[in-house]
């Protein structure tokens, strides 16, 4: 069997944090559990839209197999309703078996490093998250043995290093889902990683990256669906997958990679985050607009970049962006 559906989940609403852009120190009005400025929970709207995120996902058809989540708190919280309904519905089956019943597997999430906040290029080293052994304490279904792809570098990203970063770390989870036989895996990330998931699956990566192709609004649900295989519960593995895939029609003599990513197998996307089932609906939309850059400083340590052209920020639809101290984040 192979990985057929990927469903894509930004985190909820969160509590802001602050950077100074020459010094490189990131502060936030609220603690977090983890201790980290960068690393914020969900305020109590986002505790809510993470509670009805997971009622939906509960009745997602094909169900879900695995949980993939980035590190940070706000992801893992968004996630973990879903994951607390899902397993205390499998042990309730467990308990009183019907005779056809076969109960599926007790679900953990895989804390993944690539899934992980973008932060644009600096001259000073970004925060990153707590480690896997902290964040056990704090969650109680993370899988302690799930092996994570390298963080993200620390003196940040551009867009395109952001791309190959999510593309290498996406092809990864489809290369576990389809060894071990998965048919649908859910993603908690962040809002820029939506989006370069977005593009990177459905080979459609625009010249301008603030072109808004892909949503990202918080607790939205985004679905892509592989194309190219028997979607006819095929238990062959990895011969009738190629099958599948050869037989499509037509085929040019040199086939080409779905993208500049080198991803092996070609997605479409049929929702494109979803909120209907959100009571607020789309809220806190985010775009990219730039690449977010703190390199170029310029009088009295103002970002050349971020800061003296607004157009050249990443930003909210729904942030406040008029002041000079911060940068608005995912």
């Amino acid at each position: 069997m192979s990985l057929e559906v990927i469903y894509v989940v930004r985190h909820g609403f969160r509590s802001s944090w602050s950077v100074d852009h020459v010094t490189g120190t990131y502060t936030s009005t609220l603690r977090s559990p983890t201790g980290l400025p960068t690393d914020p929970a969900l305020t109590s709207h986002g505790v809510e839209q993470a509670d009805e995120l997971a009622r939906h996902l509960m009745g997602l058809n094909p169900p879900i197999d695995l949980v993939y989540s980035s590190p940070y708190y706000r992801c893992l919280q968004t996630i973990s309703p879903f994951i607390s309904r899902r397993n205390s519905r499998q042990s309730k089956a467990s308990a009183s078996p019907s005779k056809d019943d076969v109960s599926p597997s007790r679900l953990s999430i895989r804390v993944e490093s690539g899934l992980s906040e973008w932060y644009g290029r600096a001259h000073f080293e970004h925060p990153t998250s707590a480690p896997l052994s902290e964040l056990c304490v704090l969650f109680a279904d993370l899988d302690a043995d799930h092996v994570s792809l390298p963080t993200p570098r620390r003196r940040g990203e551009s867009i395109p290093q952001l791309y190959e970063r999510t593309a290498s770390c996406i092809q990864t989870i489809i290369d576990q889902c389809d060894q071990e036989g998965k048919r649908a895996v859910v993603i908690s990330t962040h809002a820029a990683v939506v989006i370069a998931l977005g593009r990177v699956l459905t080979a459609n990566v625009p010249e301008d990256a603030s072109v808004e192709d892909f949503g990202a609004f918080t607790c939205g649900l985004s679905v892509y669906r592989r194309q190219g295989i028997d979607q006819g519960r095929s238990t062959t593995g990895t011969t009738d997958r190629a099958a599948a895939i050869r037989d499509q029609a037509p085929m040019p003599a040199d086939p080409p990679q779905t993208c500049g990513f080198g991803l092996s197998s070609h997605w479409r996307c049929e929702v494109n985050s979803d909120c209907s089932f959100l009571r607020g609906g789309e809220e806190r939309g985010w775009k990219f607009s730039g690449d977010e850059s703190f390199v170029e400083v310029g009088r009295e340590g103002l970002l050349l970049s971020t800061l003296e052209s607004r157009p050249h920020s990443a930003v909210g639809k729904d942030e406040d962006i008029s002041s000079g101290t911060g940068i608005s984040k995912l």
